[in-house]
């Protein structure tokens, strides 16, 4: 068990930290399984930005690896582009 405040710190930043990430990624995996269950080429493109964003914040964050950010940006986009 952690001794000093400033690791008793760090667990409880850690955790709070771990909660925000769970929730962003959570969010994210089910934006991209609404937009590739769309069907209409129109709202999709209107979607489309708002998970491409989400996926961009990830990135940015290091709570996903940039290359997977990527892959599954221009997945999408070809998903949206085949509608």
């Amino acid at each position: 068990m952690a001794q000093h405040q400033s690791s008793k710190k760090r667990i409880r930043q850690d955790a709070k930290k771990r909660l925000q990430n769970r929730y962003y990624k959570k969010s994210a995996r089910t934006a991209i399984q609404k937009l590739r269950e769309m069907t209409d080429r129109k709202e999709a493109d209107a979607y489309l930005p708002k998970v491409l964003a989400m996926i961009d914040k990830l990135a940015k964050r290091n709570t996903w690896h940039g290359n997977k950010a990527s892959n599954l940006k221009s997945k999408l986009t070809k998903h949206v582009n085949g509608l």
